[in-house]
């Protein structure tokens, strides 16, 4: 994709600074981290989204990101925690359409975190809900 910057840093086209380089999945700092040590792994095969992204690609991203998370709490950078975050979708917050997971380094009062209208439903809700997701996964398989 000659457009996509995430292509474009894969390709060594544009800079980034790497933290790791497999053949499948690149991961390298956030050039706007909302905590330090806030990074992206990506797949290199370009994927503009979930539905778009190859299932073994998806695997080594996640497999990657867990490796790194658990190595980052092991370093000598003071790190509690780490959330790992994807979105999918502009309604999402996706800006930069590769697939991308952030992996954002957590501690007390770093002031990161999700902003939501937290909900309660009734069981009559989650059960449909539920119902049509279950019934959306079964049509993809097909």
């Amino acid at each position: 994709m000659t457009d996509c910057i995430f292509c474009a840093i894969v390709a060594g086209l544009s800079p980034a600074s790497v933290v790791l380089d497999e053949p499948d999945v690149l991961a390298f700092m956030d050039i706007r981290p909302f905590t330090p040590g806030h990074l992206l792994v990506i797949p290199k095969r370009h994927a503009s989204g979930l539905a778009q992204l190859d299932p073994e690609d998806g695997a080594r991203v996640f497999a990657a990101g867990q490796r790194i998370a658990t190595a980052m709490r092991a370093s000598d950078l003071p790190i509690d925690g780490v959330n790992m975050f994807l979105a999918d979708g502009v309604a999402a917050g996706q800006e930069v359409f590769h697939v991308h997971l952030h992996l954002v380094p957590r501690t007390a009062g770093d002031g990161f975190g999700i902003r939501a209208r937290w909900q309660t439903p009734n069981r009559t809700v989650l059960d449909s809900t539920a119902d049509a997701i279950r019934t959306a996964v079964s049509s993809r398989r097909a």
